[in-house]
């Protein structure tokens, strides 16, 4: 699959929701090839379809009052929190109906970011993400509709992690959130983990076609 990457720097959640969605009406309709938006969100706390509330910790004004924005969106899955230091990747891509497919290839993508830094990190069917031990490093939130995909996923590269203790993480309990900066001891250039992650985009989309995600070689 061949597409295009768009950088949007930092934006407030509420308006990259709303460019988010005005791309993927061009990209539905043809007017734009497939598009891998890259971008950070202010401090924001995002519910999916799956979520009820129940794993928030305060009322929903006590966020607005904090600092937060806090909005309930299409994408699926549960609680979760975006801010600055956070690399947030909306892959504006055809998937058809071959939306598992198009999951385990994102967490393929940040496994592969994990691993060009040295780090054992995996994906488990149990909870949707990809982990590095028992602690959380890329969350993973995706909607399909009229066969193309938007979100996409959030990796903690410099992430304030103390913020994530307003809520219950995708709603597990009993386990942790980490980031790149915390396993390495270091705080990264958000523009070279950029570069690393659409690099690994490319070598993982490289035999998907546009738009059924059929591979286009054998196997």
């Amino acid at each position: 699959m061949d597409f295009v990457v768009e950088d949007w720097g930092r934006v407030a959640y509420g308006e990259a929701w709303a460019r988010q969605k005005a791309l993927h009406a061009r990209v539905v309709r043809g007017e734009r090839p497939p598009t891998l938006v890259l971008t950070e969100h202010p401090r924001t706390v995002t519910l999916g379809r799956a979520a009820s509330g129940e794993n928030l910790l305060f009322a929903e004004s006590w966020y607005r009052r904090q600092g937060f924005e806090l909005f309930w969106v299409e994408r699926g899955g549960d609680v979760t929190y975006h801010g600055p230091g956070q690399l947030v990747a909306y892959p504006i891509f055809p998937v058809a109906r071959r939306v598992r497919d198009f999951l385990r290839l994102l967490e393929a993508v940040v496994v592969d970011v994990a691993e060009s830094y040295g780090l054992e990190a995996y994906a488990t069917p149990g909870y949707a993400g990809v982990w590095v031990g028992e602690e959380k490093l890329a969350a993973f939130g995706v909607a399909v509709k009229q066969g193309v995909a938007l979100h996409g996923l959030a990796l903690n590269v410099n992430t304030n992690l103390e913020d994530f203790q307003v809520i219950v993480p995708c709603g597990i309990r009993d386990k942790g959130v980490t980031s790149l900066q915390r396993l390495l001891g270091r705080e990264l250039d958000m523009d070279e983990v950029k570069t690393r992650l659409t690099a690994a985009f490319r070598a993982r989309f490289a035999d998907v076609s546009a738009p059924t995600l059929g591979l286009s070689g054998p196997g």
